[in-house]
């Protein structure tokens, strides 16, 4: 192996676009011959949420029961940049997936350790307190490159923050969503929430704010209200570091309202098994993910990759690399009418869903980690000419 030691640091192993993006992006840096380890924050006797072909050192995440989100934030903080400073003279750069692990990169190097921080900045979470909105603040301007995967996070970060960010798409394992194996689960999957012959809206990320969940049942109960053939909603996923039970409780209180019951008109997957999320794909008929704050929309890609017509919402993320009419439909973010009614085209729309399935794929295999982790060495090699110079 040559070029410098990488360290990809990540604040969990939980399968989140974050740890997603770290477990991928080290693998096909691997594979571009790169010496990479994966660090984060877990359980060492569990590891990442799926086996890594990297090297992988976990910290020992900190019991955080009944702490406060700032509290949680900066036990975190704590935790990781006293693993990092264990593993001093391992590494030549830290490569911060979050605000978390690149505070603790920062303060690890600023304390003498010999390395570079990078950080890819993915979105700015929606903080609320003083200290937190200070911490992330401070992850954006301590590292000495700054990443991030799509051109309008670029700019904002330039205008916002004074930071001249690189631009590095996030790629995806096409052939893994493409898969027959997971195409064959589709009657099992579909069984189990009992979805039947109805259309199945498929949506990946949980419930939160920043997600749209809300705009989603509603347009779910206007969609209802419609005719044509009945659908249903399964959500995969719901793990977050930050405590969305008020939001959550209040988003699933509504369904009574809009003429809708959990577990008929929508099922609650939760997080399932990494070998099992590509065939939910599958079982699906289409994919909507209606979110008003995005880095980039690593799922879309998957959902693409499989083939499943994609409803998404028009934000300036997802109009970078989707099409309306061509491999997706977009509808106004944060209306759920628009939503609604973009969701009925791709139920109702035989002639539209084909070319959405047709067009989508090829769109995915734009996005690759093998480019990725040979854009990401180049800056590597730049970021280390810099620190030697």
């Amino acid at each position: 192996m040559t070029g410098p030691r990488i360290a990809l640091a990540t604040y969990s192993v939980r399968p989140r676009g974050g740890a997603v993006h770290s477990v991928e992006l080290a693998e096909a840096l691997a594979a571009e011959g790169a010496d990479v380890t994966l660090v984060a924050l877990g359980d060492p006797a569990k590891g990442f949420f799926r086996p890594a072909e990297v090297p992988v050192r976990i910290v020992e995440a900190p019991d955080t029961e009944g702490t406060t989100l700032t509290e949680r934030v900066f036990s975190h903080v704590d935790a990781l940049a006293v693993g990092l400073a264990g593993m001093s003279g391992r590494f030549d750069i830290v490569h911060a997936q979050d605000c978390i692990s690149a505070r603790a990169g920062a303060r690890v190097r600023d304390g003498g350790a010999a390395f570079s921080v990078v950080r890819t900045v993915h979105h700015i979470d929606d903080f609320t307190t003083p200290a937190l909105i200070e911490c992330q603040d401070a992850a954006i301007v301590e590292p000495d490159r700054v990443l991030v995967v799509s051109e309008p996070w670029r700019r904002r970060l330039l205008d916002e923050y004074g930071v001249d960010a690189a631009v590095v798409p996030n790629g995806v394992r096409a052939e893994r969503f493409a898969a027959p194996e997971a195409a064959a689960r589709r009657e099992e999957l579909r069984a189990r929430i009992g979805a039947g012959d109805r259309h199945l809206h498929l949506t990946v990320g949980g419930i939160e704010p920043r997600k749209g969940s809300r705009y989603l049942v509603e347009a779910l109960g206007m969609l209802k209200a419609r005719p044509g053939r009945p659908s249903m909603l399964a959500v995969v996923g719901g793990h977050s570091f930050q405590d969305y039970r008020g939001y959550r409780d209040e988003v699933l209180g509504c369904l009574g309202g809009l003429g809708l019951s959990l577990g008929d008109d929508m099922a609650m997957v939760g997080t399932v098994a990494d070998e099992e999320l590509p065939g939910w794909f599958h079982a699906a008929d289409s994919f909507v993910f209606p979110s008003i704050n995005e880095g980039w929309g690593l799922v879309i890609l998957e959902a693409l990759a499989a083939g499943l017509p994609v409803v998404a919402s028009d934000i300036e993320v997802f109009q970078e690399f989707l099409t309306d009419g061509e491999d997706a439909v977009l509808t106004a973010a944060a209306d759920p009418a628009s939503l609604a009614q973009g969701m009925a085209r791709v139920r109702d729309d035989s002639e539209l869903a084909n070319r959405l399935r047709a067009n989508g794929p090829a769109t995915a295999r734009r996005y690759t980690w093998s480019a990725a982790a040979r854009r990401h060495l180049e800056i590597y090699s730049e970021v280390a000419a810099t620190s030697t110079g």
